[in-house]
């Protein structure tokens, strides 16, 4: 049968046509496919967590951010420990590490571990590395494996739960953990956060107990004690952490949730007078003088990213913190750490030298 030019045309449209929409339902599909990974891993969290961090490390992983701070922190393949580890197992976790979620339950004075991670795994090469240390217990369908490592004092054990799926926790049942997770009430609050964080590759998510209280009491920066601050941050009754790469950026956005106004107002009011007077103090002449250049500029950079507000979600009231860590404040904060060390050990040497020359001087009395 010989085509007609018309025909020709309309055959070459449908073809573009279907090769176009083949390619945009690729994508959805991919994108809901990812989506669904991130969620069913968030699922295994149990559902009595005070704390839940979870890492995204593919999305991370292309960003020039995330360069940056390899480049800022001390790597752990220069780790000889760590690289025998990489040749025994295959396994790396700047390459082959996808996705991780950790989860801290407080039990009384008794703190609980899960993580769990997605990624590319030689199973049967980790599982030859684990059996140095022992042979593995059976618990239910699991085979886990007893680490000589410990969280809080509690023994670690490790397991996989697939092929690319593993478990590392300090409860002795593994089984029950994660029974723990398919309590459906338990995650209605949980996944309101999570579907907020949508999107975002890294996030902490804490709900408050007293544990969580006396931690965020004890852990002030610098020393610095403020009883108003303590005690409007003990009314949040969640506290959500985030952070995505723009560019060369990382864009830190961190909210505080809880039933009260008065709270929330009250919060936002002193966080901006804590950065107005922090402005305040880096451009007193006084104060320039005696600082590094630099290092005021990178604080300023911070400060004047600073975005302050309060939102408002019907019942429950938020005040949202957010900033931007640019590459001149990982400049300058890997500036001050390897600036530390050098003035300890310089100390050293003239210390030897007068304690040897005080030597010397009592030598010459005796003479």
């Amino acid at each position: 049968m010989v085509l007609t030019r018309r025909k020709k045309i309309a055959l070459a449209v449908a073809f573009a046509f279907l090769f176009v929409a083949g390619l945009l339902l690729a994508r959805r599909f991919s994108t809901d496919s990812d989506a669904s990974e991130r969620q069913q891993l968030l699922q295994l969290v149990p559902t009595e967590s005070a704390a839940v961090i979870f890492l995204d490390l593919e999305q991370f992983r292309n960003s020039p951010f995330l360069a940056k701070l390899y480049s800022w922190a001390p790597l752990a393949s220069e780790d000889a420990e760590y690289a025998q580890f990489v040749r025994d197992t295959g396994f790396s976790y700047e390459r082959d590490l996808k996705k991780l979620v950790v989860a801290i339950s407080n039990n009384g004075a008794t703190t609980n571990l899960l993580a769990i991670a997605d990624g590319k795994f030689d199973r049967r090469r980790i599982e030859a590395f684990l059996n140095h240390g022992g042979q593995p217990a059976q618990q239910g369908r699991w085979k886990v494996f007893h680490l000589h490592a410990a969280s809080h004092d509690k023994p670690l054990s490790f397991s996989f739960l697939s092929d690319d799926r593993i478990a590392i926790t300090d409860s002795e049942n593994l089984p029950a953990t994660l029974a723990s997770a398919t309590v459906e009430s338990g995650h209605a609050e949980w996944n309101a956060h999570y579907e907020r964080l949508a999107g975002t590759p890294l996030f902490a998510v804490l709900r408050q107990d007293s544990s969580m209280q006396n931690a965020f009491n004890s852990a002030t920066p610098g020393g610095f004690r403020s009883p108003q601050l303590s005690s409007l941050l003990n009314q949040l009754q969640w506290i959500s952490i985030a952070g995505k790469p723009e560019a060369d950026q990382l864009r830190l956005v961190a909210e505080g949730e809880c039933l009260s106004e008065p709270a929330t107002s009250q919060l936002r009011d002193f966080l901006q007078g804590i950065v107005m007077l922090a402005q305040n103090g880096l451009n007193d002449p006084k104060l320039r003088k005696q600082m590094n250049p630099d290092e005021r500029d990178a604080y300023l950079e911070i400060l004047k990213s600073a975005d302050i507000q309060k939102i408002d979600r019907g019942e429950w009231k938020s005040v949202r913190v957010v900033l931007a860590i640019t590459p001149r404040f990982l400049d300058m904060a890997r500036a001050s750490a390897l600036a530390r060390p050098a003035t300890d050990t310089s100390s050293a040497p003239e210390t030897s030298k007068k304690k040897a020359a005080s030597g010397k001087t009592k030598a010459q009395k005796k003479k």
